[in-house]
């Protein structure tokens, strides 16, 4: 747990003992594993982090959006102590435990729909897509997958294949697997002014039925606000009639709310802002407080299609970390995470955008609930700015405050707080991004 409930700095940043860290890292860990701030953390505590030389940091990106309960909760932590002192592992497959099935129980009824629904549980984000391709292809019997540009969907070699972004992703590291097919989507910032979700929709349809043909689609995999991506959210209507369209065709229509579920985005999952009702839902991050854990879940029949031992793996749904998730699900429930994201929002995004209007240098503020981005471009125009942005989050690194980029052109910074962050200290780590944006603009 961390010594203080603010941010102090002691040193730099990073202080001598991370860069002392840092220096055995080089010699033991793999070149190609990246870190955004090396900053060695020792505890952490609600939204904060204290690293290896007393610095005490605000936490603005939960781990890539899996802190979302926070750091340390009791509800967790109990039961992770509970779990582990029982038992660590028995392999689900071979012989079962009830935890698993209660993980399972929990998100049929949190999901988005009311339909008989089943779930299988995995380790990663990935490993979750990768199955839903696997499920619609043996219940539709078809091949073809269809995703879309500025797609994020994991490091497997599917999901490669998924994922739109070539560096770091996907570069070098081909072949592919086949039969992927991409399409653009709705990046409202981006598209054609005053295009409606509803034509962008129109638009990717007719692409699909023109290059493949409807019958030759097994699923249309897509995030519901796009991560990686840019936190892309399509422009309202996209969804919906995307939806429709899969549902009159037979094609299983797959959310990827891995990084956009539980909570996050001020609802239980992102889908529901729209009521789009998905035939699956890959989710992991958020699921379970830190620990690793991922699940597939979605309508019975596709679920039950695949053969008896067809689904599975040897961590899948491990006991200590389905302990974990019950303890962040009963965290989220008891303390209306789902609201206390939407306060965030409010309270976040009319900032953002008075700083975009000031400075001149975001050309774009966006998000929902406590999944938020400012995008930076070139001053008076939309071209991407991905080196003010580093200057900018480099700032805000050394004053102590952790914000995460991302978006296919490197320009976007972006916020994911844990839910639980207490008002001043969201308020404290968004005076240090204000102040870095002002300087940028000054610059």
């Amino acid at each position: 747990m961390t010594a203080t409930t603010h941010r102090r700095l002691r040193t730099e940043i990073p202080g001598p003992a991370s860069r002392a860290l840092q220096e055995r890292r080089a010699a033991a860990v793999a070149h190609g594993v990246s870190s955004v701030l090396p900053v060695y953390v020792t505890s952490a505590d609600g939204g904060l982090l204290t690293d290896a030389d007393g610095n005490t940091l605000i936490d603005l990106g939960s781990g890539i959006a899996v802190t979302n309960v926070g750091h340390g909760v009791p509800a967790v932590v109990d039961r992770i102590r509970e779990q582990a002192s029982a038992f660590t592992h028995t392999c689900f497959m071979a012989t079962p435990y009830e935890g698993y099935i209660e993980v399972c129980e929990a998100l049929a009824e949190l999901t988005p729909g009311s339909h008989e629904k089943r779930s299988a549980l995995f380790s990663t984000g990935a490993e979750a897509v990768e199955n839903t391709v696997k499920i619609a292809r043996v219940a539709t019997g078809r091949q073809a997958v269809v995703v879309f540009d500025h797609a994020y969907h994991g490091r497997t070699n599917l999901t490669m294949a998924l994922t739109a972004k070539s560096m770091p992703y996907k570069h070098g590291f081909g072949p592919f697997a086949p039969e992927v097919y991409r399409v653009h989507g709705s990046y409202p910032f981006r598209d054609a002014p005053g295009l409606t979700g509803e034509q962008a929709a129109a638009a990717a349809i007719d692409r699909i039925e023109k290059q493949l043909g409807a019958d030759s689609v097994a699923a249309v995999v897509i995030e519901p606000i796009q991560g990686e991506g840019g936190f892309i959210a399509p422009a309202p209507g996209f969804l919906p009639a995307l939806s429709r369209w899969c549902t009159a065709n037979g094609v299983v229509f797959v959310a990827d709310e891995v990084q956009t579920g539980f909570c996050r985005t001020g609802d239980w999952f992102a889908c529901d802002d729209e009521g789009v009702v998905p035939d699956l839902v890959a989710t992991a991050k958020g699921i379970a407080g830190g620990m690793p854990l991922a699940a597939v879940t979605g309508r019975a029949e596709l679920l039950d299609a695949v053969h008896y031992g067809g689904l599975g793996g040897t961590y899948g749904g491990n006991p200590v970390a389905c302990a974990a998730a019950l303890g962040a699900i009963e965290t989220m429930r008891t303390r209306n995470l789902a609201a206390a994201a939407r306060k965030i929002g409010d309270a976040a995004l009319p900032r953002l955008r008075a700083l975009a209007a000031e400075t001149g240098v975001i050309g774009d503020v966006r998000g929902r609930g406590a999944m938020l981005a400012a995008e930076f471009c070139k001053p008076g125009t939309t071209e991407p700015d991905p080196e003010a942005t580093k200057r900018v989050v480099a700032a805000c690194h050394a004053e102590g405050v952790v914000v995460l980029t991302c978006g296919t052109y490197g320009n976007v910074v972006r916020l994911l707080p844990p839910l639980t962050l207490s008002e001043e200290l969201l308020d404290e780590g968004l005076s240090v991004l204000e102040r870095a944006v002002r300087e940028e603009a000054a610059r």
